[in-house]
């Protein structure tokens, strides 16, 4: 994902460059491209007479709603304390005509908002392309990967696939940062790819072995069983999951080492879930104790929300940074 430091008006215009740029990656026309400029520039004018200091993180996404472009604000500022207010048009604290948040949900074809007094404020706003066919639906699923400030290749690497019987992901961090790091991370992705469908530990184990000519990394792929109820989960080195429900976050188990390099044992380990819950991955560029405790309620958000909120609070500042969240029905 792009992403823009926001914290004066000049960089409002870099937010919408950004934003331009990603939906003519997808082939959105004129009109379709001008609508994603209008969200990023309210988002972005937003954040800064509302948010400062925030951030605007552009990407392309592919569920089962269809595809296009996701613009995520996130701010650290005073936050709403009346979020009905905020979202009317007209509604103003700031000396503005007032049609920011407003403007923003009508022009998206997918808008959530998260925020409390003195927590801050998260937007999330899609702005779709094309509609997949019923037979090639992906579960609900959201995600923010940002590379370390400074770099443009990521570390990082993510991917979800969806299964008859519900889906398979995996997030893999490449050893350190930078283009050798994505290089590991990226060929973790290949051999994914290569064996998805077979049981999560032995996916991983795939992975393990197809990684010493890379600088190795820290891999872990989940399996969601709808039918079951079951995840199943395999890790190797720091890239943790948890399960999280409207009552409990439960932690995952990884095991120490680096696919490709040095891993003493692969196993599998299964916890309950049910198709409200969310599943989340994240890279070791996020705090290990994250949590959601000062947002009750959030995990009902739509899952790139819930993965902007976390990289916002808890993102490290040395290094790559990935949230995966997947819900577990399918959309």
């Amino acid at each position: 994902m792009d992403c823009v430091t926001v914290t004066e008006a000049s960089q409002v215009a870099e937010a919408r460059r950004r934003a331009v740029s990603a939906a003519q990656s997808v082939g959105f026309d004129e009109t379709a491209a001008g609508r994603v400029a209008l969200v990023a520039t309210e988002l972005a004018t937003n954040i800064v007479k509302y948010g400062v200091p925030g951030e605007i993180l552009v990407g392309t996404y592919e569920d089962g709603t269809g595809s296009g472009v996701e613009i995520l604000a996130l701010d650290k500022g005073p936050g709403v304390s009346d979020l009905g207010s905020a979202l009317r048009d007209g509604h103003s604290t700031g000396g503005s005509p007032g049609e920011g948040l407003g403007a923003v949900r009508r022009l998206s074809d997918a808008f959530d908002i998260a925020s409390r007094p003195g927590g801050g404020t998260a937007v999330m706003a899609r702005l779709s392309g094309v509609r997949p066919a019923a037979s090639h639906a992906l579960p609900t699923f959201g995600a923010v990967t940002v590379p370390l400030r400074g770099e443009t290749a990521n570390g990082d690497a993510y991917a979800v696939r969806e299964r008859g019987d519900g889906w398979t992901a995996i997030v893999a961090d490449g050893l350190g940062h930078g283009p050798e790091a994505a290089k590991a991370s990226e060929e973790a992705l290949r051999w994914f790819r290569r064996h998805r469908d077979k049981p999560p530990g032995a996916v991983l184990s795939a992975i393990h072995a197809g990684l010493p000519h890379t600088r190795g990394g820290a891999v872990s792929v989940a399996r969601y069983n709808r039918d079951a109820g079951i995840l199943t989960f395999a890790g190797i080195g720091n890239v943790l999951g948890a399960v999280v429900s409207a009552a409990v976050t439960k932690r995952t188990v990884s095991l120490a080492g680096t696919a490709g390099h040095a891993a003493r044992r692969i196993q599998e380990f299964e916890y309950p879930m049910r198709p409200d819950d969310l599943f989340v991955l994240c890279s070791d560029g996020i705090v290990t104790g994250w949590t959601l405790d000062a947002f009750p309620g959030i995990a009902g958000a739509h899952p790139s929300l819930v993965a902007g909120v976390i990289y916002r609070d808890f993102a490290r500042a040395r290094d790559d940074a990935t949230v995966l969240v997947v819900r577990g029905d399918a959309a």
